[in-house]
């Protein structure tokens, strides 16, 4: 029986990376990020798709002109409980979906990696679903660790970065995950179980 852990709240893709800059003045840019209302998930990874039915592609599929697909990270996926946990930690900046998932997950408590050995199903309200598997938490980077702690471009990487980079992983950053069996729509609202 499928446990019930949640409801579809923002459904985003990202235009292009959300790192900018050259090493070692890199830094986390959130501003390719695009909120759409439909999603659509294949072997190549994530499409967005505007309301008007434009077609926005996320950098991490397979087919973008700069992809940073990897096979694990066609779709990623985070939850509204996480964002909680980051904003006491590192303040209000850090609003829901500004870590750059392409699905925000609504939900009361947080989840870790090991409760998904199984995958979990997004089902819509018509009761399709796409089941999603080989999940894996994103690593956080060293940007994004800085940009929550509001950090600027030339502020030294010290102790308070390796900080934030230990309290960002297992999962409270975020999933990865590559999308199994067929291919699949996911809309604003559809609920969302463990398997």
């Amino acid at each position: 029986m499928m446990e019930r852990i949640g409801t579809v709240v923002r459904l985003q893709v990202q235009r292009s990376s959300l790192k900018a800059g050259d090493r070692p003045r890199r830094w986390y840019d959130p501003t390719p990020i695009v909120s759409v209302p439909t999603l659509t998930l294949d072997a190549n990874g994530v499409t967005g798709w505007a309301e008007d039915g434009t077609m926005v592609p996320d950098v991490h599929n397979a087919t973008h002109p700069a992809t940073k697909f990897r096979g694990e990270n066609g779709v990623s996926f985070g939850f509204t409980s996480h964002y909680v946990k980051m904003r006491e930690r590192f303040g209000d900046h850090l609003t829901d979906g500004i870590a750059g998932e392409n699905i925000l997950i609504e939900t009361d408590r947080p989840f870790r990696e090991e409760e998904f050995v199984r995958g979990v199903r997004i089902e819509g309200a018509d009761g399709t679903g796409i089941d999603i598997g080989e999940i894996l938490f994103a690593e956080p980077c060293a940007e994004f660790s800085r940009f929550s702690l509001c950090y600027s471009i030339d502020t030294p990487s010290d102790r308070r970065v390796a900080e934030a980079l230990q309290f960002l992983r297992e999962g409270t950053r975020g999933f990865y995950a590559e999308v199994e069996g067929d291919d699949g729509c996911i809309r604003v609202g559809d609920r969302v179980y463990l398997l």
